[in-house]
């Protein structure tokens, strides 16, 4: 949890015991406040700019007023912010992963599903191995030695999670649909992916290793995921077919806003509660939520509901980088880990380098093994897209953080010296990453995809191919043709479509299904009860 302390100094005094409010706790209110509003100005200024966005500016920010709080308290424990996991996995990151599946583009986003599980999910735990042996092997030459084999392990996980908060900010849907279902795809199924890893780590016994241990992890992430997109799914039919049944806006379009915010946020507790992936819980609800529930709504509070949650979502993303530039100055870390600077660059080089190894060693093995496999060179990943692909993902963020104190914060070693450096060099690592690669990722999408010499702004592999074109044509061909008398032309049968052409043909299936049972039910677009008088 981000919990909000004091600005501690020797001339601090103790408060009345009557006083109803803390004033050190409206200090740090009014202090984050009004960087915020700092951002949000700054921010809407560098809009244009292509080197600058909120994130980046945000942690800029949070460094300055880190460097004046040490200034002010003469370089003396003293910090506007405590930081714990909590706060941000329970309140901070919720509104974001829902924004980001209210707001996607569904077509894109399951057009492209089986590249995001193959990335999110295999390519999470290459990258784990790669960094944990990397880890393992090179940390000891440094001079770290007082790390195990369950904190190698842990420094993988941590740094196998890439920012999909971040990634918000460098990509755009609208101009790169395609990259930017793939890597913010990816970075959701990489969190949960990630944070599964990491508490299955911390849960193994490592005095009794074998076989069956793999197949334990390999179960534990499959239920997880799969129990935990089912709940998101059924808290997202369930409000919809509340709303749909009782309608709601027939007397307050209030209660169909709090119904769907206080839903959507019931979704994420009850995953925790049940020890599921709340990411992937709320991912999905929101998925669902804007397929179905949204359709039910009355006009006012889709417009309502829609800058709502993405007003939210802004709020959290820009407290997020604000904090963890603030924190990054915290004098505390940086006098346990007791490591001079040069120890300091060499783990933070050594981690940053096995992050670029990990990421490059399945992004472009899996990438070329599915062109392998696709017939048109339209649906092809080619070598441009999967160097940006690459790059977008090397960013670091708040969840690397919150990893990494659960793993060191609390060390239970007799020398805390090495877990304090872990904590310091993984904020270097994502100060780093956040800066250089956020801010160098928008020109170098220009530079080397050439948008700029392309009529439209949308990516290729968003048009339909006419492949895709082929297999509607023959499928509504071979639907007319057994309604006749006449022999039907000679066509492939709808398995042989089904392992050609995968994500086409499970759309077109799913829309026939979702139309005659679906919607009828659970509502949407066309299903949106009428009440006289209401808006349409």
């Amino acid at each position: 949890m981000v919990a909000f302390g004091a600005i501690r100094s020797q001339s601090s005094t103790l408060q009345d015991s009557s006083s109803f409010l803390s004033t050190d706790t409206i200090i740090a209110l009014t202090v984050f406040f009004a960087l915020l509003c700092a951002c949000i100005i700054i921010g809407h200024l560098l809009e244009e700019n292509r080197w600058a966005n909120e994130s980046i500016t945000a942690l800029l920010l949070g460094l300055c007023a880190g460097g004046v709080v040490l200034l002010v308290s003469k370089f003396q424990s003293s910090h506007l912010l405590v930081f714990s996991e909590d706060l941000f996995f329970l309140y901070l990151l919720p509104p974001i992963i829902f924004n980001a599946g209210f707001q996607v583009k569904k077509k894109q986003f399951f057009k492209n599903f089986n590249t995001i599980l193959l990335f999110g999910v295999f390519g999470t735990v290459i990258s784990f191995c790669v960094i944990s042996l990397g880890a393992f092997l090179l940390f000891k030459r440094i001079g770290i030695s007082t790390l195990d084999v369950k904190d190698y392990l842990g420094v993988g996980a941590i740094l196998s999670a890439t920012d999909s908060v971040c990634t918000l900010q460098v990509l755009s849907q609208d101009e790169t649909p395609f990259l930017y279902s793939i890597v913010f795809g990816e970075g959701v199924v990489n969190d949960a992916t990630s944070i599964v890893l990491f508490y299955s780590v911390q849960e193994l016994d490592f005095s009794n290793i074998d076989a069956g241990s793999a197949l334990k992890l390999l179960w534990t992430f499959l239920y997880l995921f799969f129990t935990s997109t089912a709940l998101g799914v059924s808290v997202g039919l369930i409000s919809a077919y509340i709303i749909k049944t009782l309608y709601f806006g027939r007397r307050s379009t209030d209660r169909e806003v709090a119904l769907m915010m206080l839903m959507a946020y019931l979704s994420y507790m009850l995953a925790e509660l049940l020890n599921l992936s709340g990411i992937l819980t709320i991912f999905f609800c929101g998925i669902v939520m804007s397929h179905y529930t949204w359709h039910n709504v009355t006009e006012s509070s889709r417009i309502t509901t829609k800058h709502a949650f993405a007003t939210i979502s802004f709020i959290a993303e820009t407290f997020i980088f604000l904090y963890v530039g603030m924190d990054a100055l915290d004098i505390d870390k940086w006098k346990s880990s007791k490591a001079n600077p040069g120890t300091s660059i060499a783990v933070s080089s050594t981690l940053f380098a096995m992050v670029l190894l990990g990421r490059a060693a399945f992004v472009f093995p899996i990438a070329n093994i599915k062109n392998y496999f696709q017939r048109t060179e339209s649906t092809k990943i080619g070598f441009r897209k999967q160097f940006i692909i690459w790059w977008a993902g090397l960013m670091r963020g708040a969840v690397t953080i919150a990893l990494s104190y659960n793993q060191f914060a609390e060390s239970e070693k007799t020398s805390t010296k090495d877990s304090a450096l872990m904590i310091t060099c993984t904020i270097i690592v994502v100060l780093f990453s956040t800066v250089v690669f956020g801010s160098i990722t928008k020109p170098l999408i220009e530079a080397v995809l050439l948008r700029h010499s392309k009529p439209s702004g949308s990516d290729a592999a968003d048009m339909p191919s006419l492949e895709d074109l082929r297999l509607s044509f023959l499928i509504e061909n071979g639907e007319s043709s057994e309604q006749g008398d006449n022999q039907p032309p000679p066509k492939r049968s709808r398995l042989g479509l089904l392992i050609s052409h995968p994500t086409t043909t499970v759309h077109y299936y799913w829309r026939k299904f979702d139309d005659k049972f679906m919607r009828p039910v659970f509502g949407g677009r066309g299903f949106v009860p009428f009440v006289p008088g209401s808006p349409r």
